[in-house]
Order: C-alpha cells, then structure tokens, then sequence
C-alpha cells in the first residue's frame, strides 16, 4: 500500500500550527514512515511534484500570494485541511480587519512608533515583487473549498 502524500503551507499567521507539527521531536521520523510529503516547509519542497491526498493550511489570506498559493493547493489536493485559528477565521492578523487598510500601512510605514525617524522619504512600500495587501484578513474558506476545520 502506498503511503499518503501530504503537502503543507503557512499563509499569513505565525507558523505556530507547524511549529506543534516538528514539536514531536524524534518522533517525525516515524510520521516519515507513514506518510510522504510533498509541497512543505516540513521538506522544503516549493513546487508541486504530484497530486497529494492530503493539503494542510495554516494561516489565513492577507494578500495576493496567499490567495494563489491557497488556490494552488486546492487544485493540487483532493482533500483540504484548514488547521489552526489563524486558517479557520482569521486568527491574530485579522484584528487589522476593523482598520481600513489605507491606515494600516501608514502606521506601519510612517506613523508608527518603531519608524518615526527612519522613513525620510516618507514612502509606503509599492514594488511589483510585494505582494498586493488585500482590505481585510481572509479565512481561508472564505477563498476556496475546504474539506475539514481543525482547530489549532
């Protein structure tokens, strides 16, 4: 019988869900002997090699890559696993949902205490290589179909 093959990613969260993941030590070797991994931070696999069984989601979608790269995994995973607080609805970066976005980055990038001082140019990072921030914090079934919810 062949093993399942699982694929794994962190979208916007704290990448404390895998973190519980490799908290079982030693133990991972033997999770290796019942499962293949595939697409992870687990192995360090960026692409897609095959179709997986399984996809685990950590995080929600607070921009344009998360939404792609969750769409990726829909369509590369027969069953999708939204696991952890931050997938399921929203978790710690969705408290920015009530703040329109607008404010949000000036805080971050002009006003805010840590870079008073260190923006001269008073300029709001806008290059093509950053990923577009969306309005509000995504849970991810709000994005795509997902299969089963496990609380983290």
């Amino acid at each position: 019988m062949s093993k399942p093959v699982i694929a794994t990613a962190t979208l916007a969260g704290c990448f404390g869900c895998h973190m519980s993941l490799l908290d079982i030590d030693e133990k991972i070797l033997d999770l290796i002997e019942l499962v293949e991994f595939n697409k992870s931070p687990i192995d360090d696999i960026k692409n897609f090699t095959k179709k997986c069984d399984i996809g685990l989601i950590e995080g929600g979608c607070c921009n344009s890559e998360n939404i792609h790269v969750l769409k990726d995994f829909r369509k590369n995973c027969n069953i999708l696993i939204s696991f952890g607080e931050c997938a399921i609805m929203g978790g710690l970066p969705a408290y920015r949902n009530p703040i329109p976005i607008k404010e949000c980055l000036e805080e971050a990038y002009l006003n805010g205490p840590s870079v008073k001082g260190h923006n001269e140019s008073g300029i709001i990072p806008n290059d093509e290589e950053i990923p577009m921030m969306l309005n509000k914090v995504y849970p991810c079934h709000e994005i795509v179909k997902i299969d089963y919810f496990l609380p983290g």
